[in-house]
């Protein structure tokens, strides 16, 4: 996971612009009447996030005094979301706020929606709340569905509070078989927290990063294997190790718990693979 910049649009002014432009005078009068109501959402989501302790925060399915779930989720998916919608400009902000336009969950595929951290159809008062909505790939956003954390274990991690630190703590294990593969894992630093490492572990099983970056390396091995058999042929072993190892510093300084840094990595450090294991047969 990518730390993000904290958007600059409050919950107000965004529920606000979003609300500005309701024709229906009964519906307008409503939604303006919960301001205070989603407000106070976004400022207690705001606390807990930053302790970590976002499963306390109970899911209410109406937004005081009357906004059902239904309605709120409408504010974000034609209010927010649409093009053309009065928030709209907001929702492109957020959406462009990732580095190089990558999803910050997984750190490889690129942006194509804004995730609720806590889902709309459970805390609807954070639908339009800017803290809330995170840019993410469809594939991240598809695999973190709706869940409620129960405990402060559960809660996923966060771009906008959670930052993993300068550790390493992506490695990669080379499989000693033709073709070659590799495996990813979290190796979790001795200055994590328990319930740290374990929501680590949480956000790496539920979006598959381990399949990801196997499927990413594979192909990558796949753009560089010439060259690596070039230079076995001539310096053997030397030779290959080196430009590995080369490319793991290159990687490291860019991203250092990046796949590719990882991948070279491992690859750098195996006799075997530097000796032919990248050949596929």
């Amino acid at each position: 996971m990518q730390p993000l910049a904290r958007p600059g649009h409050s919950a107000r002014s965004a529920f606000t612009t979003c609300i500005g432009r309701v024709r229906n005078p009964g519906l307008a009068a409503r939604l303006s009447a919960a301001t205070t109501t989603i407000v106070n959402a976004s400022a207690a989501f705001d606390r807990a996030a930053a302790q970590g302790t976002l499963n306390q925060i109970v899911p209410i399915a109406t937004v005081a005094p009357d906004i059902t779930t239904e309605e709120m989720g409408k504010v974000y998916t034609q209010r927010m979301a649409k093009n053309g919608a009065p928030g709209r400009d907001i929702y492109d902000e957020i959406f462009v706020s990732s580095p190089q336009g990558r999803c910050p969950l997984c750190a490889q595929r690129s942006v194509a929606t804004l995730d609720h951290h806590l889902p709309k159809a459970h805390y609807p008062a954070l639908a339009v709340a800017p803290l809330n909505l995170v840019p993410a790939c469809s594939d991240c956003n598809k695999a973190k569905l709706d869940a409620i954390p129960t405990c402060a274990e559960e809660v996923a991690l966060h771009p906008y509070y959670d930052d993993l630190g300068g550790e390493g703590w992506l490695v990669a294990r080379v499989v000693q078989t033709r073709p070659t593969a590799l495996r990813f894992r979290v190796a979790v630093p001795a200055v994590w927290s328990p319930v740290l490492a374990t929501r680590v572990l949480n956000h790496f099983q539920t979006l598959g990063l381990a399949t990801l970056y196997a499927s990413e390396s594979a192909e990558e091995l796949i753009n560089i294997r010439h060259q690596l058999v070039t230079l076995r042929a001539s310096d053997a072993v030397a030779g290959v190790r080196n430009e590995l190892g080369r490319r793991a510093v290159s990687c490291e300084v860019g991203r250092q718990n990046g796949w590719r840094a990882a991948a070279y990595r491992a690859w750098h450090e195996s006799d075997w693979f530097c000796a032919g294991g990248f050949e596929p047969t």
